[in-house]
């Protein structure tokens, strides 16, 4: 599997155990209708699965769904619920980072949908894993001025003081 940063990047890097795909909120039952027939788990806070039951609404303090296509297969897809305001997605570590949904992903030359790099590593800041510095590493030369500059604007508004703001100075 190849992931949103390595889209950005042009290059698998690294392997992948799944594939994360955020998602609005209020588009939560398409992913259900999507993959019809996959199981789907519901990560209830602080940590613990249970099944989600088909055409339920979760709960604002449910996240993340787990989703694969059989009980003996693995998790294969992590589904991260975020908030919505009209056409604006609205982070939920933060609802003072926002930006326009048309600028929440870009396609690949493809044609593969994918967040937007600066979005993913907005996530991937709050506590980076090795993993996460190695995809910050790969991506930063591929960052616009533009985008460095808004990660770097979340990241202080949300996280404070951190290692990376130094390095998207532009």
């Amino acid at each position: 599997m190849t992931g949103a940063i390595e889209l950005a990047v042009g290059r698998r890097f690294r392997s992948h155990g799944d594939t994360d795909v955020l998602l609005l909120r209020r588009d939560q039952l398409m992913a259900q209708q999507a993959l019809a027939g996959w199981q789907w788990w519901a990560a209830d806070p602080p940590g613990s699965l249970r099944p989600w039951a088909s055409d339920e609404v979760l709960p604002p303090h449910v996240h993340d769904i787990w989703c694969r296509p059989g009980p003996d297969a693995p998790w294969s897809i992590q589904i991260m619920l975020d908030k919505s305001h009209d056409e604006e997605w609205v982070s939920r570590r933060d609802t003072r980072v926002r930006r326009p949904i048309s600028a929440l992903g870009t396609t690949s030359p493809d044609g593969v949908p994918f967040l937007a790099p600066d979005v993913q590593l907005y996530y991937k800041a709050k506590t980076p894993r090795p993993k996460d510095e190695e995809d910050f590493d790969a991506v930063l030369p591929a960052l616009t001025d533009h985008q460095r500059r808004w990660l770097a604007d979340a990241i202080c508004t949300t996280y404070g003081s951190h290692s990376w703001i130094e390095r998207l100075q532009v």
